[in-house]
Order: structure tokens, then sequence, then C-alpha cells
């Protein structure tokens, strides 16, 4: 570790992680550098920092994964310091040596103690040896039934990849090529182990801190069942319902962890609890995790002005500050949950968060969302006196979210922290795979929601626009009586036609028209004044409608003519997003005979893999896709001939 101090910082990552390392390098006076890939060269974490280094390539093994550019950058920027944040070559031992061989302060724990806690399986040996309980492997080709059901994990990495679930002995094999191909491919590394798999059991962490000086930190517990694909969506601190016994030996196991690998720094200690109460180690990450600001605003802390402090070879008092309160983060997703969690791209034109809550993201209104990263839009952290107080007021800022351009998983956010289920604290990894459907289901009154949120869309659509002539504004809808208009916008793949009338009551019955501006229409609803935020893309037709009532909605105008164009061939298998092949099944070619479901192609888009699979048994009579190939939004993959019915 470095004695010296830090002036200039180098942030080896992207997006919200280096926006907000940034904001404690300014607080704490540091000169920020930023590296970017070609597709980021306008991101906001490029445009906050004070100088930027471009990384030319696209994919992450082409930039922020190639740990000599990224030192290069950091020399060729005047940097002294490299802080990796989390993903990329955050746990990479080698990296932080290449660091510090550069003559640069690695804002991290020491190379040994990443090396020897990078791979799951040898960190569980050392676990093991500290005392620390762990759930023992089962070798995948020694499975029996009495086994099941299995956790492929990948040995070298985390984040939900190179992971699966496996519930039937004859999907062994197919699981384990896969979990295999995705480490690979994720991490560089293809080695995968099987541990039972904990039904109902609860992810629970626990935050280290340590210096150069012996001191190591447990900064509480924190709860992160709530999962989907094994990569976390909620988060909270500290975890609730855990008897004092068993928080407490949380943190002596923890520390013990730490100290076996002489840890300096920030890291994670992660533990599966059963519905019994044992906890059993599962990894370290030794970085700063995602959700870190739950910890931060439970203890009023800073950590990553810790980790800079540590890195310079200060001590930490000899114990931490006193907790206070609860805090939940809820990651909000550009996808869509009801559709397998697809990842979404395109251009993010609002992102308003109102309310006492604080938002970490790398996005600013009018940013494109890509196909190469992960879909995460930011982070949203509610801090109150009570669990029930942080929980409330983060639905109601989510609930009240302005998210304008693309599908977010925001309203299962929104449904997810009201469940009774989370309300009562009982929590484990298995609550989407329980309540995903209902959670994603329209709601009861989603018709007559979505017909008042397209009344106010065509409402405000005519209203005039702010600096119109005086003829249009003294001639406009609401001081004429005019005859009744129409207007037909798809609203979530289905088409609505809405009918309205400036000043005939009888238009809209058990509606009246209390005002409409071009971005606000009051209405009437059976009695009670219900308020519509509308806004208008300046170079798209859509148009987007938020009210506390209805909830959000994305109106698309409906072209007065369809495109006959817009046809395609029966059986064509179109790209569900833009990505790349980066898998086809063996021996695949036109000609073959297919099953339904049977899985042709694989893509990779926003750090997921997504399978592609027959629509029905037939022949394949064409096969447009190949390994490598980068594919838009729609493009035509394949085409599978039905089979005729003898």
């Amino acid at each position: 570790m470095t004695q010296q101090p830090i002036t200039s910082l180098l942030v080896a990552n992207r997006g919200e992680i280096a926006v907000r390392i940034f904001r404690t390098a300014r607080a704490l006076g540091l000169a920020t550098v930023a590296v970017h890939s070609d597709p980021d060269a306008d991101a906001l974490h490029v445009r906050e920092a004070d100088a930027a280094v471009r990384l030319p390539g696209a994919a992450p093994a082409d930039t922020y994964l190639r740990g000599d550019l990224l030192i290069e950058a950091a020399l060729a920027a005047g940097a002294d310091a490299v802080h990796p944040g989390y993903g990329f070559l955050s746990e990479n031992a080698g990296f932080a040596r290449e660091v510090a061989a550069a003559g640069l302060a690695w804002i991290g724990p020491p190379p040994r103690a990443i090396e020897a806690m990078a791979s799951k399986t040898r960190a569980k040996e050392l676990m093991r040896a500290a005392g620390v309980p762990l759930l023992e492997p089962v070798d995948p080709a020694a499975a029996t039934a009495a086994d099941l059901p299995l956790l492929l994990k990948a040995a070298a990495g985390g984040g939900g990849r190179g992971m699966r679930v496996v519930r039937d002995l004859d999907a062994l094999k197919e699981s384990l090529d896969a979990a295999c191909a995705e480490a690979a491919s994720a991490f560089g590394d293809g080695e995968v182990f099987a541990e039972p798999y904990v039904e109902r059991g609860r992810h629970v962490e626990v935050q280290v801190l340590a210096d150069s000086h012996g001191t190591v930190w447990a900064l509480s517990t924190r709860d992160c069942s709530l999962q989907r694909r094994h990569q976390k969506v909620i988060e909270e601190a500290p975890a609730p319902g855990l008897p004092d016994s068993l928080r407490e030996s949380l943190h002596a196991a923890a520390v013990a962890a730490a100290r076996a690998v002489s840890y300096q720094g920030a890291g994670t200690v992660e533990f599966l609890v059963t519905a019994e109460g044992r906890p059993y180690f599962l990894e370290m990450n030794t970085r700063l995790q995602v959700e870190h600001p739950v910890t931060e605003a439970v203890f009023g802390l800073d950590l990553v002005a810790l980790q800079l402090r540590v890195a310079e070879g200060a001590a930490l008092p000899l114990t931490p500050p006193e907790p206070a309160g609860h805090a939940v983060e809820a990651r909000l997703y550009a996808e869509d949950p009801a559709r397998d969690w697809r990842p979404q791209s395109g251009v993010l034109h609002t992102l308003d968060v109102p309310g006492a809550v604080r938002v970490d993201t790398g996005f600013a209104d009018g940013d494109a969302v890509g196909v190469h990263y992960d879909p995460m839009l930011a982070k949203v952290i509610a801090h109150a006196p009570t669990r029930a107080e942080a929980v409330r007021t983060l639905a109601d800022a989510l609930a009240r979210a302005r998210v304008h351009g693309l599908t977010t998983n925001r309203e299962l956010l929104v449904r997810s922290l009201r469940h009774p289920e989370f309300a009562a604290g009982q929590l484990d990894t298995g609550f989407y795979e329980r309540h995903l459907a209902a959670l994603t289901e329209p709601a009861p009154d989603a018709a007559a929601r979505t017909a008042l949120a397209a009344l106010a869309g065509a409402l405000a659509e005519a209203a005039p626009a702010p600096g119109a002539p005086l003829a249009r504004r003294l001639g406009g809808w609401r001081n004429l009586r005019s005859r009744p208009q129409t207007r037909r916008y798809t609203v979530a793949g289905t088409e609505h036609e809405v009918r309205y009338h400036p000043v005939d009551p009888e238009e809209h019955p058990g509606v009246r028209v209390l005002s409409a501006e071009r971005h606000r229409v009051a209405l009437e609803v059976d009695g009670v004044r219900r308020l519509f935020h509308v806004k208008h893309n300046s170079n798209k037709p859509e148009v987007y409608v938020d009210s506390p009532f209805t909830g959000a909605h994305t109106l698309t105008p409906v072209p007065r003519f369809a495109d006959p164009q817009d046809r395609t061939e029966p059986g064509s298998l179109l790209a569900p997003m833009p990505g790349t092949v980066v898998r086809v099944a063996e021996g695949l070619a036109p000609g073959d005979t297919v099953t339904a479901g049977q899985p042709l192609l694989w893509l990779e888009a926003m750090k997921m893999e997504h399978r592609i699979v027959a629509p029905a048994s037939g022949t394949l009579t064409a096969l447009h896709a190949a390994l490598g190939h980068q594919v838009e939004f729609g493009a035509l993959l394949a085409v599978v001939q039905e089979e005729t019915p003898a």
C-alpha cells in the first residue's frame, strides 16, 4: 500500500460506479480521469471527469478488460492511482500487480488477497481452514437424484454469469456445458463447480473494511435475497429479522475471512442462510459492492473515501460508528421482467426520480443505452428511522418516477416493495420464482387506466404549444365548441382509440376535463381530481403519460395507413434485442429437422445470454446467423417451416 498522498485518480470502469467514485474524488480535491470505449465516448462518466482516454473498440474484451491499455491511460493522463470500481478487472490480481508495478496506487486489497479469493473453490478451502461454515461441494460426474437440486457456479466470477440451477439429472450435462461456456466468455476461465441448491435460502452479506494496521470493521449485514437470474434486484441494511446470535456469528465469520487473507480495503463476505437459520459461506468479493450505498446510509460513511484513505496508509478508528435506521436500495434496469427479463436498448429520454432518495446513475436525459454492457439504469436508495418507512419512501419515489424511452422493471420494483411477504421481511432467493407472474400481470383495472392515460395524451397533443400564434391560442379547443376528435395509439402492443371532445361532458362518461396543456392535463374522474404529466418526444412520435393514479404509459400514435411492407415469412425467428451470436447449435444447417423448443442459437446482450428456440417442429429452411455476428433488433436469424399434420 502506498504512503504517498493521491492527487489524481483514474477509474478503470464506466457508468454509474465511475460517476459515483468521481463524486467522492472531487469532494476530496482529487483530479479525475475517465476511460471509455467507443460506444461510451459521450457517456456521463466521461462528461463528469476532468480528463478522459479512449479505449478503441466496443466489446469489453477489447476495452475495459485490457489492463495494459488502462495503465497506459493512467500514465498518459498523469494519474497516480487507479480505482477499479466493480466488475471488469476489479478482482483481477494480475491487473492489481501491474498497476503497482507501474508506480500507481491500487485502490483495493493486496493482490495476494484478491488471488486467494478469486477462485471460489480455493476460497472455500481457506474458509474451511479458518473455521467458517461451508456447503460441501458435489462432483457433477457422480451426482445422483439424491443430490438434487444442484447449483452450478463459475469458479472465477459472479454476477450470475456461469450459474445454473439443475433439478433434473437429464438436464445436468447441457446445463454444465452452458455454464462452462458462459463462464469462459465472461471471465476467461471455464471452471465450474456444483454444490447443493438451498431452497428458500437468504442471501446475507457482511461489509468489511480493513486497514494496513490490523483493524478490521464488520459493518453490519445486508440482505440481497431478491434476485433475478442470480443477480440482485433489491438490497437492504441491516438484514431484517436475524437473531442477535446469528448476526454476531456472521460478523465474526466475516472478520475471520478477512484476517485469513490479510485483507485491506473494502470487501464483502457473502453467506447463504437456510430457512432454519444456518449460515454457509458463499464467497468473498474483494472489491466495492454495487449495494454499498445502503451501508453508507446506515453508518453515515463514504466507503470510497475510506478506500482512498486506507490506500494512502491511514489507520481506521478501532471501532466503526454506530449504525442508525434502515436503508433499502432498488436497481432500476432497462429490461422487461414479463418477457424473461429481456434487456432493452435505445435512448433514455427522461430519468427523474423525485423524493428524499439517493439516485446513483450513469445516465442523463437523452443518453443512449447500448447493448454491450449491463442494463442497469440507476440505483435508488431510501434511508429512514425504520424499515417500514424506508420501504414506503422508496416505493413511493419509484411510483412517481418518470422514466421515458425504454421498458424498465420500475413497476415490478414498486410491486415487490409493496408485496406482503417483503413488507413482513419474509425474504428468500425464491421470491421471484413464486411471485413473478403475479407481479407482472396487468392490474384488474389496467384497461380503464390506459384509457385515461390515452385521453390525457390526446388532449395534451391537441392543446396549443407554448408560444403558438394568438389565433391558435384563442381558437383552440378550449374556447370553441368543436366536433369530436379521434386519436389512435398503441400502448404495450395493444391499439387504443381515443374519442375526445373539449366541452361536451357526455363524450367522457364519468370524466370531466378540468384543464389541458401540452405537458399537464387535469381530469376529474368519478368526482376526484387527477393530474397527468405528459411529455412529447421532439424527434419521435411517442407520447409519455405519467400519473400516480394510472402509472406510466408510453403512447405510440398509429399512422393512418399501415405499411404493406411490414410482413415477415411464417416461422421467422427475429432477434428479440440487439446482440452478438455467441453460440449456434452444433451441426445446425438448413434442411435439418428441428423440434419445438429446441435451442438453435444463443445471443449475448447486456451481459446475459438468451436462447433462441424453434417455435414449432419442422424444417430449418434458412439460417442467417453465424457465430460472432452482431445483429440488430428484429434481424432475421432463421426460418423454421412448420411440419404439416398428417
